[in-house]
């Protein structure tokens, strides 16, 4: 016979205690050596229990209440193992009702004789099916006003519960069977054997309800995503022996007829050409004739939301029409044709920031993109614009940007202007830019009345980006690399340069044979120009250090070749490196949206290799997962500059 089990609910968050918890943790693991008991303090108050660990546990008394008041008429104590017991004093129904004011003797009466049966079912879901419970009463609620002989008010009701969970249940055996066109077909040979090796309730492991849940969903999961898009549960049964403690498992899968990819449907397409949303669905990989695949649907739609144009898209397969050629259904809802944005914002590294932008997505008469930006910060005032074709059949479109621009760093002021003109081919895991580039700087010290003479320079670019993160917005594993290769001719002396630059960004996990995992974020960047004139290289095709994203502890583009008046010039050689251990925070036993931060950051700027002297700063930070991508606040200590500074910044971007 199969017992019902219910599972374990949630429970809902503390607010009242998060915060200060949440910086306990922060202090113990910056400190390192109070980490042991940052591990106690949230062990002591963890409310999930964990399997494997209650029966090796001492047992433990929670109180509910020191004493009945007229909203609580009796009181709770619960004997069970750590952290079985204040678990199941929050989930049990016999806690819940306790808070009802009229309740009486006899209604006590009827909750006691259905309390182990709650109780049981409880256990069953965390894998206890096998456990002794003891319940015993003392005190009256009727007389709680009561006088006793001695004149002294008579003892308060009290419930006591004993629980021994006994052993967990462990998985003896399990099946899954597949009843459909899929035991057949040749093509889904390897879905099959993923089914089966993807499975995680193998044997010797605890069952529990939630992971049941969990392993039936994913398996489910697996065969709907590809080819079978109609699969679904058609059995399931966790026949579980309380004597022996063991799960036997069953899962009965039937596929449904395999699907492939049919004609195109497009809908709420008015302003835009369908044939725009027909290339960028194909650009996904969504072709007739191949078979169904979420994932190129997801890509497909995904790419649909980049372009920018919509403001909504969903892609989905008509899974009613003939499943040799269903069709694809692309629905939009367009975007507004102009837009115009107001940005006020502020930051550490750039100070207060007012931005006013302008974007047309459909130019009259040329049908391209029109963007116009302009951005006023502390140090920096940018204005540029941008035009950009539609895309071809390959995923290419045409670009022209122009931008002026005024910089200051310390008591520099560099002027400069920059016009590009190339082809882009642009996507979330992968990028790739092709373009010719007229730069021309000149910088001055106000001050001294002390100008460089402009440089300017004609130059051609490569440059290549490819991401493999697991998430684009908070990642956690996974790598980033850039390139980007350029040669070009300085217009005043005739001297060509070669510029390269290369940047790699990745999240491994960290003491993973931990219960509260983290991780390693590791950043590698390096730039050089080869030129027999550096000098009369364009300052934005050289290179400067230093903020965040950089070198932490340091300003932005602080670091670079020092001047004999002040200040620092871009140099043509660039190196950083980055080290940081990430350490998500646990509140109540569950990992939160927090995480605290140590990290070690150096970098060097020089014209000449035998110049390179890194410049470190050292830090500790703290995380917030938010939608947008992680909100960073960091403090860091420049080493060379023997000053703290604070960096703040919102979101990933590689």
């Amino acid at each position: 016979m199969t017992p019902t089990i219910r599972p374990a609910l949630p429970d809902p968050p503390r607010a009242s205690r998060w915060p200060a918890r949440a910086v306990a943790l922060l202090l113990a693991s910056l400190a390192g050596a109070g980490n042991a008991w940052a591990q106690q303090a949230v062990d002591a108050q963890d409310s999930t229990p964990r399997a494997g660990s209650s029966t090796a546990s001492a047992a433990s008394t929670i109180n509910a209440a020191a004493a009945p008041t007229a909203r609580t008429p009796f009181r709770i104590e619960l004997i069970a193992p750590a952290p079985l017991d204040a678990w199941l004093l929050r989930h049990a129904e016999l806690e819940r009702l306790r808070t009802l004011p009229d309740l009486g003797d006899t209604e006590l009466e009827r909750l006691l004789l259905t309390a182990p049966a709650d109780l049981r079912q409880l256990l069953a879901s965390q894998g206890y099916f096998s456990p002794r419970i003891t319940i015993e009463r003392t005190g009256s609620i009727d007389a709680k006003d009561a006088k006793n002989s001695t004149g002294a008010t008579a003892a308060p009701a009290l419930v006591r519960i004993e629980v021994e969970p006994g052993p967990l249940a462990q998985v003896a055996d399990w099946q899954i069977l597949l009843s459909g066109p899929v035991l057949d077909d040749p093509a889904a040979a390897e879905q099959r054997a993923a089914l089966q090796e993807g499975w995680k309730l193998t044997e010797g492991r605890v069952f529990t309800q939630q992971d049941w849940d969990d392993a039936k969903q994913a398996a489910l999961r697996a065969l709907s995503r590809l080819r079978y898009p109609e699969a679904r549960i058609t059995h399931s049964l966790a026949d579980i022996d309380p004597d022996r403690h063991q799960a036997h498992l069953r899962l009965e899968l039937d596929s449904g007829p395999a699907y492939r990819f049919g004609p195109l449907q497009v809908q709420g397409s008015e302003r835009y050409q369908p044939e725009t949303i027909q290339r960028l669905v194909r650009l996904a990989g969504v072709e007739p004739g191949l078979d169904y695949d979420e994932r190129l649907l997801q890509a497909a739609q995904q790419r649909l939301l980049d372009s920018g144009d919509f403001e909504s898209a969903f892609v989905r397969l008509d899974t009613s029409a003939d499943p040799a050629a269903a069709p694809v259904q692309a629905s939009v809802r367009e975007a507004k044709q102009q837009k115009l944005v107001i940005g006020v914002g502020a930051s550490t590294d750039s100070g207060a920031r007012l931005s006013l932008e302008h974007l047309h997505r459909r130019v009259p008469g040329l049908d391209w993109r029109a963007a116009t930006k302009l951005q006023l910060e502390r140090d920096t005032r940018t204005l540029n614009g941008a035009l950009d074709s539609p895309i071809d059949e390959r995923g290419w479109r045409w670009n022209l940007a122009a931008q002026l621009q005024r910089q200051q760093d310390g008591p520099l002021v560099t002027s400069s202007q920059q016009l590009r003109a190339g082809r882009s081919q642009g996507g979330r895991q992968l990028e790739r830019q092709l373009y010719a580039q007229y730069d021309r700087a000149s910088t001055q010290d106000p001050a001294l009345a002390v100008q460089d003479d402009a440089a300017a320079s004609l130059s051609a670019h490569y440059g290549w980006t490819r991401r493999a993160f697991d998430d684009l917005y908070n990642p956690t594993r996974g790598q980033g690399l850039a390139l980007e290769l350029g040669a070009g001719l300085t217009l005043a002396q005739r001297q060509p340069y070669l510029r390269a630059r290369a940047r790699w960004q990745a999240y491994r996990p960290a003491f993973e044979s931990s219960d509260r995992p983290s991780r390693w974020a590791l950043r590698l960047e390096g730039g050089t120009v080869w030129s027999r004139d550096g000098d009369n290289v364009p300052a934005t095709q050289r290179f400067l250090a230093g903020g965040e994203g950089s070198v932490r502890g340091y300003g932005l583009r602080e670091i670079g070749v020092p001047r004999a008046q002040g200040g620092v010039d871009p140099g043509l050689l660039l190196t950083i490196a980055s080290l940081e251990w990430q350490r998500p925070v646990w509140i109540d036993g569950r990992r939160s949206d927090w995480e605290t931060a140590l990290f070690v950051d150096a970098g060097a700027v020089a014209n000449h290799s035998r110049a390179l002297s890194p410049q470190i700063g050292i830090g500790m930070g703290l995380r917030y997962r938010s939608p947008v991508g992680p909100l960073q606040v960091d403090l860091a200590y420049g080493v060379e500059r023997q000053a703290l500074r604070l960096h703040m910044s919102v979101g990933f971007a590689f």
